[in-house]
């Protein structure tokens, strides 16, 4: 199998390496499902082994861990030991160790390693890793560099893990792998039924998956009926709390005409069942959150959570179920359904893509009208209709700006200019992210025409630098051509090329610093942006998904 490496993958191991060097020994790296984390980690574990450096791989799962094993011999070269149950690797003498973490944190086999057996420990899943467990482990290897992989660098008990990790290494969101062509559009619709969970309780941060059952069952029949309406073509995955209700879904689904099955732990044609489902002999797969990791299969394309949750990390782990590409597959249906929560936030499919949970409840809001909406489009102009009230309101601010002809703009001005919430809605979460910003970032801001007056910490200088050199690579517009262009009434210039603002600002410096006669600044749209839409349509990409 071809495992070359894609451009943001070289980017991502690059960036580990960087950062442990740059003594940030304990880093993350956010990708995706889909997108190829374990090709990623095989790397830097074969750039460890090539070091001399001995590298411990720890995961939950036996299937994560066969999957682990497995890639890294394909793509280092080096044969892996497994330290599982009945299997033991201390005297293998392996330079890489693939770990069940139960079995490592007993006592027993952990202590049979030296402190400094290994030099890396990679975290699979790594939203896990502040639990007791792992953090045993860690503390066990103490002065081992350490890489936690994840999905999603947040938890559902709201714990941030930068009380473990120093930092993220890198970062490719799902909707840069959309934008990309490695993951398929998403498309949400939001199903106008409403499921009372009012009165489930909440456990370990979730919802409690017995009593969430029992509030389900009197709906199946109706969500059914509802499936029929809308993906009785669609190959589909349905996630449900318990093995009882996804055994009884699976029955109700038949009798409305389709061909379902149903797996979980203790089917022991588990194995047979997954294979006729990806071959198309059934188009419905039910289980109990048995296929939330470790499990692949391309030609789904559309996914059903009827087992709402609180914990986004586990939503993303759902609907990357069916976020593959494959031959023939234009985008991923993701059903929603009107959940009563009142006490209670969870997960809609606004989080996949939401950059604040400001655009994600309005995003939500929209999707419930109950129209299939591409995720992608629905967040853009939901996010453009936020920035314009918020610019609205803080008119006057930038007008008192604009008088004063200041020939800098401070970190608040920037991220207006530029339509980018991430820049206005930004907090530090890792300890480097509070120290003051150094000399460096603040010479480089200045460069770029920033107040840096107004940069108080290094993470707000890292973010702002950052969005403004990627935006001079793709030769887009800068702030002082955006700024100068909106006081004269144009819209939208931040979306402008560099070519096309500078070609604007001469023609109204060669008119006295008026705008030409015969151009609307309102309504006028520069070459660039004429006729663009995103295509529905995508071609897939010919190489393999690693």
């Amino acid at each position: 199998m071809n495992y070359a490496l894609r451009p943001y993958q070289k980017e991502a191991i690059l960036s580990i390496v960087h950062e442990w060097r740059d003594g940030n020994r304990k880093t993350l790296l956010v990708l995706p499902t889909g997108t190829g984390k374990t090709v990623c980690f095989a790397n830097v574990a074969k750039i460890c082994v090539e070091h001399g450096q001995r590298v411990l791989i720890l995961a939950h799962r036996w299937e994560l861990l066969q999957q682990a094993k497995e890639k890294i011999e394909a793509v280092a070269g080096v044969e892996c030991a497994l330290e599982k149950a009945e299997m033991h690797a201390v005297d293998s003498g392996a330079m890489i160790v693939v770990a069940s973490m139960q079995t490592l944190t007993q006592e027993s086999r952990l202590t049979q390693y030296p402190a400094d057996a290994f030099q890396a420990v990679i975290l699979d899943e790594a939203h896990h890793a502040l639990s007791s467990s792992y953090r045993r482990i860690l503390d066990h290897f103490h002065d081992a560099f350490v890489l936690g992989v994840t999905a999603t660098a947040e938890r559902g008990d709201k714990q941030q893990l930068g009380q473990v990790f120093d930092s993220i290494a890198y970062e490719y969101t799902m909707r840069q792998a959309v934008m990309d062509q490695y993951l398929v559009p998403i498309k949400a619709m939001t199903i106008p039924l409403k499921l009372d969970i009012r009165n489930v309780k909440i456990q370990d941060g979730d919802f409690q998956p017995t009593a969430l059952s029992e509030a389900l069952e009197p709906y199946l029949e109706k969500i059914a009926e509802e499936m029929e309406k809308t993906c009785k073509d669609r190959r589909t995955v349905v996630f449900l709390p318990l093995i009882r209700i996804s055994e009884q879904f699976c029955e109700c689904l038949k009798r409305h005409g389709f061909k379902a099955a149903e797996v979980n732990g203790r089917s022991k044609d588990r194995t047979e069942i997954l294979e006729e489902f990806e071959k198309g002999t059934y188009d419905v797969l039910c289980n109990s959150m048995l296929l939330t990791e470790g499990w692949d299969c391309p030609p789904v394309d559309c996914i059903v959570v009827l087992r709402p949750t609180k914990v986004r990390g586990l939503y993303q782990q759902m609907v990357g179920r069916g976020t593959r590409p494959f031959k023939g597959k234009e985008d991923l249906l993701l059903l929603d359904f009107l959940w009563l929560t009142e006490k209670h936030e969870l997960c809609h499919p606004a989080v996949l893509f939401a950059k604040s949970e400001e655009i994600g409840r309005q995003m939500t809001l929209r999707l419930e009208s109950g129209q299939a909406e591409d995720l992608m489009e629905c967040e853009e102009a939901v996010e453009e209709d936020i920035i314009h009230k918020r610019k609205e309101a803080l008119a006057r601010q930038l007008k008192e700006q604009r008088e004063r002809q200041r020939r800098v703009l401070d970190l608040l001005e920037v991220g207006y200019l530029l339509q980018d919430t991430e820049i206005l809605d930004y907090e530090p979460t890792f300890k480097y992210e509070y120290e003051p910003a150094t000399e460096k970032q603040l010479a480089a801001l200045q460069r770029f025409g920033v107040d840096t007056a107004s940069i108080t910490t290094k993470g707000q200088a890292n973010i702002l630098l950052k969005k403004l050199i990627a935006r001079s690579e793709k030769k887009l517009s800068t702030i002082k051509q955006t700024r100068f262009l909106e006081s004269r009434d144009f819209v939208n210039v931040s979306k402008w090329t560099f070519d096309e603002a500078a070609f604007m600002t001469d023609a109204i410096a060669k008119n006295r610093w008026q705008v030409p006669q015969g151009i609307d600044a309102k309504t006028y749209v520069p070459p660039s942006l004429k006729g663009k839409r995103r295509s529905r349509k995508r071609i897939m990409r010919k190489e393999e998904t690693s």
